[in-house]
């Protein structure tokens, strides 16, 4: 490329600071933007695509922040080469040690120079066309592959099953189709194992137009606190009330462009009631087929198709949708996409086989505690306790 070109980069930015989103827009002659809200987002996109020339990301993140979103990159082999640049708002040292150390291409803090980050990313363009990102990070995690032993079983249970019940599947789909309208099997998009995406089979259960219904029925969540309910929030942090201006009591986030300390961001999800997880007990959308075909797990059937094509295993932390998936990126959390995704899984056998109530943290908690103790006798004694779990009478 002569002097006198100008090559126009494709940036990937991740946060809500549109001061700083504005301020390289307002440069279109050297930037194109394309803009991602959180870190899930980010892992996808990038995953999905291979056209951006550099990551810029926002140190602090509702969920993972900046530097977690590098080590989960990194330790799945995403875009090693591309320049990874962090933006903090507010001078961070001690995160800004631990970014350099880890080798972030590099680090901006308060105000930034849109030419000189076009120049710092082109040079550092050069640089890693010519030398390759060190993989130690890769030594110490490492993307989860299904064990051989635990792989070959799942094909054989779900070839059998499949075979033997395929008369099940005839009836089951009869059943539905002269209930209602539309298709039997239900697909939708799932999160499973290093936050894969994957089309998730299901015998339909509900009316058609389910989903939209949803945002009603918000109110009926299992998961959410009732004494939590129809509290009126305050606009701003109470403890950085009484600090000195310009001071937060916590970590500086954007959401939605507008700033929030990451304790009060927190706090205002739990009093909103904002619960991860959604569950409806009774739901109204559920057909009377769909009723039984849910209590005796029927409808689960279709998932060995995803099991013989390799998404997901037999026993496993459950896939999840895209708008639960995408608030379980903390490290406190993530943990869960570290092994395999399966039908069923420790928190089915512990709580839903008690018939007991379960908090979204206590299902959280069982998840990571599966994904890091799984074996395959282990998965072998799940599986003859989820047995008594799949003919209980509350309909969950």
């Amino acid at each position: 490329m002569d002097s006198s070109d100008t090559q126009v980069l494709k940036i990937l930015y991740t946060g809500g600071n549109f001061k700083f989103i504005d301020s390289l827009k307002s440069k279109p002659e050297l930037f194109t933007m394309i803009l991602s809200e959180n870190s899930f987002s980010c892992i996808n996109y990038l995953k999905n695509n291979s056209d951006v020339d550099a990551i810029i990301c926002e140190l602090n993140l509702p969920g993972m922040n900046a530097l977690e979103i590098f080590k989960m990159l990194r330790i799945q082999n995403i875009h090693p080469n591309k320049p990874f640049l962090i933006f903090s708002e507010e001078s961070s040292p001690s995160f800004k040690q631990e970014a350099f150390k880890i080798r972030i291409s590099d680090f901006y803090e308060n105000k930034v120079d849109p030419e000189g980050i076009y120049q710092r990313i082109t040079g550092l363009i050069r640089y890693l066309e010519y030398f390759s990102i060190d993989r130690s990070l890769e030594q110490v995690h490492r993307e989860y592959k299904i064990p051989w032993n635990k792989r070959l079983f799942d094909i054989f249970v779900s070839s059998a099953a499949l075979l033997g019940l395929s008369p099940v599947f005839i009836i089951t789909a009869i059943a539905i189709r002269l209930e209602s309208k539309g298709k039997v099997y239900y697909t939708s998009k799932r999160v499973g194992t290093s936050y894969r995406i994957f089309d998730f089979y299901k015998f339909r259960s509900m009316r058609i137009g389910a989903d939209s219904a949803l945002q009603n029925l918000k109110h009926l969540n299992q998961y959410e606190l009732d004494s939590e309910k129809g509290e009126e929030i305050e606009e701003f942090c109470p403890k950085c009330a009484v600090l000195e201006n310009g001071e937060t009591c916590s970590s500086v986030l954007f959401s939605e462009g507008k700033k929030i300390c990451e304790y009060w961001y927190d706090e205002t999800k739990k009093r909103k009631g904002s619960s991860t997880f959604i569950k409806i007990k009774d739901d109204p959308r559920v057909t009377k087929v769909g009723k039984f075909i849910r209590n005796t797990s029927i409808d689960e059937i279709p998932q060995l198709i995803n099991v013989l094509k390799g998404d997901m295993s037999i026993v496993g932390n459950r896939p999840l949708p895209l708008y639960e998936a995408e608030l379980l990126t903390s490290d406190d959390w993530s943990e869960r996409f570290m092994g395999p995704a399966g039908i069923t899984g420790l928190w089915q056998v512990e709580k839903r086989g008690k018939k007991g109530a379960m908090s979204e943290e206590e299902r959280k908690a069982l998840d990571n505690q599966y994904a890091r103790t799984y074996s395959f006798w282990g998965d072998i004694r799940l599986i003859l306790r989820t047995i008594p779990a799949l003919f209980q009478k509350e309909n969950v």
